[in-house]
């Protein structure tokens, strides 16, 4: 038997294959498909089953694609509703892979359809649980996606999700291995540890939802208390899982066009049209066309693309290092975004030799502390990361929100952002420099250099 995790870390998201005697199955796959398909050939092995654990918000999931490459089927749990054939699977089914199983169980309050895997061996004994948005580590999937088009409240999902965990998972093996969906940096939980596996003992112990601290009422009230708002393409997402997308091989055919220095100007003008720079922070801070909205590809890329720019029909122009070109199509596919009318061919250096061209002012910690008293600084971190640390004075506007607070910042003062370590600030500062704002400086290294610089005035809340 062999069970491999294939971890994402820009959408902090795990696919697992698992394999045994000639049969293999995948759990929750991305868009592309090409590992999955790769490690079966490697073995000589048939992928039989493709599971999917609830309907995705934060990717596309690689089911269609992968299912009429194979000709497996697709398989969900109780109360699934998809758009095309597949097998909706009973509570408690048992669907066997070579000389191993997958027993279904139903555990609804992530979403109503939300379903965990349990694998047994070989000799029948439970070896893992995968357990999509239901558990993950040290926390649990938020219950807000789905309640819209539901009409259930968040509090009633939370409450369903208890009865889950309390009725369906905590009452297995303490030795069996949790596998989760998502981990660190996923917004679909507030709190996951960074490890991606772990023992269902041990979570018994460190996860609020299992130690046995909390009642059903406590539970409910713990989970959707300051419960951030979910980015704004969450809804997409799930329809295109639900109902269908084109094939990334499709998608990468149809978007990877080179567009000389005249033709990107011509599609620049075209309405709802934005230029998308995914190179590196500095790079970007030294020039770029004017207009445009940096968001790294060395980052949580997509998830993002996803929170600034929303509607995922946006209509993108790319500029990109040489060479990452079909990465940036790829990152962009798997969240939905699959609106790209090409790239800068030649990348910034054919832009900048015949046209006027925008940067970034940027100031180190150090100088910053020269001049703090008399400035306007705007802190674009998480509420939490705030809460351990921020400099007195400095106005705090998270970035997953910045674009609707611009209302709250002065076009005619100059103002000086930071973040952790530089690059959600770069982010804030394109989207400042697209909207008018011209004197606009980034705090190099972020909150990171602010803690080992000269400031006096951090305080600890």
């Amino acid at each position: 038997m062999i069970v491999k995790q294939l971890y994402t870390g820009c959408l902090f998201q795990g696919a697992y294959y698992i394999e045994s005697n000639g049969e293999a199955a995948v759990i929750d796959p991305l868009r592309e498909v090409t590992e999955y398909l790769s490690l079966a050939k490697s073995s000589n092995s048939k992928i039989k089953y493709i599971f999917e654990t609830h309907f995705h918000a934060d990717f596309i999931s690689g089911h269609l694609t992968l299912s009429k490459k194979t000709n497996s089927p697709i398989i969900f749990g109780p109360k699934a509703n998809p758009s095309f054939d597949c097998i909706i699977a009973s509570d408690n089914q048992v669907f066997k892979i070579g000389d191993v199983s997958i027993t279904v169980i139903h555990t609804p309050g992530h979403t109503l359809e939300s379903t965990c895997y349990l694998l047994k061996d070989e000799n029948d004994k439970p070896y893992c649980l995968f357990t999509g948005d239901t558990l993950f580590l040290g926390d649990v999937g938020r219950p807000d996606l789905a309640q819209k088009s539901l009409n259930i409240t968040k509090e009633e999902l939370a409450g369903t999700l208890y009865d889950s965990i309390q009725n369906r998972i905590s009452v297995l093996p303490d030795n069996i291995l949790i596998y989760p969906a998502h981990g660190a940096g996923s917004a679909c939980g507030k709190n996951m540890m960074k490890e991606t596996v772990d023992t269902l003992g041990n979570q018994k112990i460190v996860n609020y939802a299992l130690n046995g601290s909390l009642s059903r009422t406590e539970f409910v009230k713990e989970l959707t208390n300051d419960l951030p708002n979910p980015p704004v393409y969450f809804p997409s997402n799930v329809k295109l899982n639900q109902e269908g997308y084109d094939d990334f091989e499709l998608i990468l055919k149809n978007s990877l066009n080179p567009l000389s220095v005249d033709k990107f100007k011509d599609l620049m003008s075209l309405k709802d049209v934005i230029i998308l720079d995914v190179r590196s922070q500095n790079d970007f801070r030294k020039g770029f066309v004017p207009g445009s909205i940096f968001i790294g590809l060395k980052g949580s890329f997509a998830p993002w693309v996803g929170s600034i720019i929303k509607d995922i029909n946006t209509k993108l122009l790319l500029v990109c290092d040489k060479g990452f070109e079909e990465e940036a199509i790829l990152r962009l596919s798997r969240v939905g975004f699959d609106n790209c009318l090409g790239y800068l061919d030649g990348g910034i250096n054919s832009w900048t030799s015949h046209n006027s061209f925008d940067v970034i002012e940027s100031i180190s910690a150090d100088d910053l502390s020269k001049t703090i008293e008399s400035i306007s600084l705007i802190d674009v971190r998480k509420t939490g990361e705030r809460s351990n640390g921020y400099l007195l004075n400095s106005k705090h506007i998270t970035l997953d929100s910045f674009q609707d607070d611009l209302t709250k910042i002065d076009i005619k003062n100059k103002h000086y952002i930071h973040c952790a370590g530089g690059y959600r600030s770069m982010i804030a500062c394109s989207i400042l420099k697209r909207n008018g704002y011209s004197a606009v400086v980034d705090v190099k290294g972020g909150f990171s250099s602010i803690r080992n610089s000269n400031f006096k005035i951090i305080n600890n809340e």
